[in-house]
């Protein structure tokens, strides 16, 4: 989310990166292990939420996120990002008055970042009679992602506004205190269960996950703030998280995975998680974190947490305020090198703000504006990394690599970190078979140069090796068949 990020440039985040493993000087060779595998790639999404709120009932917008068909957007065809995973937020706020009582509003949220809830009323306990015919456009655009192939995530920034201590949605006085009323533990799990259910036979949305927080840690959750937004401290978490897997259960919803705890980066997510016990760790299916140190903070034990208890780890949520595209290509390979996740979700393809967006759009008459250079880069490894494919060891922090034994494809997307050009060498030695013909690539420039998303077949192996020329702040992508481990 973006209201208080402070998150590297591009430049910096590629000098931080060098305590990684990406070499900013000259040359450079990348070794790829195709013996050494992280898992099958899950898949690419993006967190509904406030774009949706504006856009989600458009088509153009839902083919370009979530298929790669070729999408004509303000008279230029875009290539579809292909994403796969569609994150939908459950809102907290609405307008109504109940007994003489109302929702808090921060003075500081805008109109598009409230989310209006289905459960208005706390008297109104059938969810028959709830409002499902809220938060229209949001409903749309899972529903247009879900007929398009894509799994789904169910989650919330905060609590009904009537379950909140303060009816303030955006978070307490005291941002370091739970806002989530006492009484209302179990409250806010069964809506969360009684919503997955309700989706799934009235609009043929199945979630597969159910992550009831997001960055609950934090302490800038506040009732002055510019989004929705709710602090539960570790120990709160873990009462919330059994609820929910009771409630879930309750409504026959036992193949419904938890997922938790969304916290803002990976030092967080690792406090939150080893706080927890052996009972809370146990009802916890997927651990989510978001990607908001940039290139800093310890991917690996997270990593190596994560594996220990046998969970499914996601960035489920990411992005920084460099439209350029190569801050996001620096963290993801990092990602790729450390943290080792099966899925990884920008926060907002659309957003006010320009250098948060793959598509700009005006807070004030909600009109879709100028596509950033950001969009190509993603769609360097969205469109060419797919689900079903193997992750693989690549020996440096600025290359992403996945295989697919069934096709024989091997895709190798890299980034040049550094302030002039290199020559990136893949040694693909440890392969038993590769392709003698030439090899398409596809180039994105984040800094000089007007590569967009070219693709160009004009690269041949020397023996079992790649060499390309990058230059500064290039992001490319080279796609090999016929190729055997």
């Amino acid at each position: 989310m973006v209201t208080r990020r402070t998150v590297l440039s591009g430049t910096a985040a590629a000098i931080a990166a060098t305590a990684f493993g990406i070499k900013a000087s000259a040359d450079q060779t990348i070794a790829i292990d195709p013996t050494t595998s992280y898992g099958t790639w899950e898949g690419w999404g993006t967190s509904l939420a406030w774009w949706a709120n504006v856009f989600g009932d458009r088509d153009d917008f839902a083919d370009l996120w979530f298929t790669t068909k070729t999408v004509t957007y303000n008279g230029t065809a875009l290539p579809g990002l292909g994403l796969n995973i569609a994150r939908y937020n459950l809102g907290a706020c609405s307008w109504n008055d109940v007994d003489g009582e109302r929702m808090v509003a921060s003075p500081n949220i805008p109109r598009f970042k409230q989310i209006e809830t289905f459960w208005q009323d706390w008297r109104v306990t059938d969810p028959n009679s709830w409002q499902w015919g809220a938060d229209a456009k949001q409903r749309a655009s899972v529903v247009k992602a879900t007929q398009r192939g894509a799994i789904t995530e169910l989650f919330s920034n905060s609590p009904a506004w009537w379950m909140c201590v303060n009816h303030n949605p955006s978070g307490a006085a005291n941002a370091n205190s739970n806002n989530l009323q006492s009484w209302n533990n179990r409250t806010h799990a069964a809506y969360l269960a009684e919503v997955a259910k309700q989706f799934r036979d009235r609009f043929g949305v199945s979630f597969r996950t159910v992550d009831p927080f997001n960055e609950p840690a934090s302490n800038y959750w506040s009732a002055t703030g510019k989004q929705e937004g709710c602090h539960f401290d570790p120990s709160l978490q873990r009462t919330v998280l059994q609820h929910l897997r009771e409630e879930l259960n309750n409504r026959g919803l036992s193949g419904t995975r938890i997922s938790a705890s969304d916290e803002t980066n990976y030092d967080v997510a690792r406090s939150t998680w080893n706080s927890f016990d052996a009972t809370t760790k146990s009802v916890v299916n997927q651990i989510n974190v978001h990607g908001y140190q940039g290139s800093s903070g310890r991917r690996d034990l997270l990593y190596a947490d994560a594996k220990a208890a046998g969970k499914v780890l996601w960035n489920s949520e990411t992005g920084e305020r460099d439209g350029t595209g190569l801050s996001l290509a620096t963290n993801l390979c990092l990602d790729w090198r450390w943290l080792h996740p099966t899925a990884w979700c920008y926060w907002q393809v659309m957003d006010p703000t320009p250098e948060w967006a793959l598509i700009a759009y005006n807070p004030d008459t909600l009109q879709a504006g100028a596509v950033q250079k950001k969009l190509y880069v993603l769609a360097q490894f969205t469109r060419h990394i797919r689900p079903g494919m193997r992750i693989i060891s690549a020996s440096t922090g600025n290359a992403a690599v996945a295989y697919d034994p069934a096709a024989r494809r091997l895709v190798l997307v890299a980034v040049n970190t550094a302030t002039s050009t290199q020559t990136i060498t893949f040694d693909l030695s440890r392969f038993s078979a590769l392709p003698t013909g030439l090899i398409t690539r596809w180039s994105t420039s984040t800094t000089t140069g007007s590569d967009k998303y070219a693709q160009r077949t004009d690269v041949r192996l020397d023996g079992k090796l790649l060499r390309a020329s990058f230059a500064a702040g290039q992001v490319q992508t080279f796609q090999l068949d016929g190729v055997s481990a």
